[in-house]
């Protein structure tokens, strides 16, 4: 299995419009991050998690045009949704799957009426949604996945376990104890950070740190990073054995045998 981080950073993405901050202006091309977004590949079965309003400009960097199984949706704010529209393309090699908790597919039924109702006129993208809910284990293409409950503040989203070895959380400020047991024994965990400084919604770097050590994956990767979280060369020397930062167009391989 393969993870692919289309994008690693927050909602205003980084550079931030407007802003001449050494992170913003750095010519290291890892501080540079799209919102967050990222491509689970396991054979010639390809899931998408989250789709965001970058998520155009991703799939032209990577310059890999292939079937979209499905899209696990975390939760609806723009920033994770924002790029639904532009999985026409895509829609090509057939309809796709997002899958949602039900309060998360409402919503996208509010904001996508013209795509997400019983009859759609040509041109708009064959996707439908499949509610799921977290603790109930679900199979795309026969890659099993996991939902599990994510608290981004006081909102409750999803995190997934994916194949059993993967484990992708983003927007995360707390979540239970339930929860973290659902990912015992993953090998990768991608996990957001936003800055060092505390949020109300998003974890800090110090809390995302306590989090993963709590988790226990062999390697963690930071995503969901602002401008805050300092220059990615500087911050990563920061973090302790088995914690990087992830980038845009980092790959990974899982193994899950």
């Amino acid at each position: 299995m393969k993870i692919r981080i289309l994008g690693s950073g927050t909602s205003t993405g980084v550079p931030e419009v407007g802003c001449m901050c050494p992170v913003c202006t750095s010519a290291d091309a890892r501080d540079n991050r799209l919102r967050t977004c990222a491509l689970v590949c396991e054979g010639d079965v390809n899931i998408l998690l989250d789709c965001g309003p970058d998520f155009r400009q991703q799939m032209l960097r990577l310059h890999d045009f292939r079937r979209i199984d499905g899209v696990l949706i975390t939760h609806e704010h723009y920033d994770h949704v924002g790029g639904l529209d532009d999985l026409r393309p895509f829609c090509r090699f057939g309809e796709i799957p997002l899958y949602a908790e039900a309060y998360t597919a409402e919503n996208l039924r509010k904001r996508l009426p013209y795509c997400l109702v019983e009859h759609v006129y040509p041109g708009v993208p064959r996707i439908f949604l499949q509610e799921i809910k977290p603790g109930e284990r679900f199979e795309i293409g026969g890659v099993e996945i996991l939902p599990f409950r994510v608290m981004h503040g006081r909102l409750p989203i999803l995190g997934y376990r994916i194949g059993g070895k993967l484990g992708y959380i983003t927007d995360m400020l707390t979540m239970p104890d339930e929860s973290y047991e659902c990912l015992q024994g993953v090998d990768i965990l991608i996990m957001n950070a936003l800055r060092f400084q505390q949020h109300p919604t998003h974890q800090s770097v110090g809390e995302a740190v306590e989090a993963a050590g709590r988790i226990g994956a062999r390697e963690t990767y930071l995503v969901h990073m602002s401008h805050h979280a300092g220059l990615h060369a500087v911050l990563e020397k920061t973090l302790p054995p088995g914690i990087r930062l992830a980038y845009d167009g980092l790959e990974l391989e899982i193994i899950t045998i």
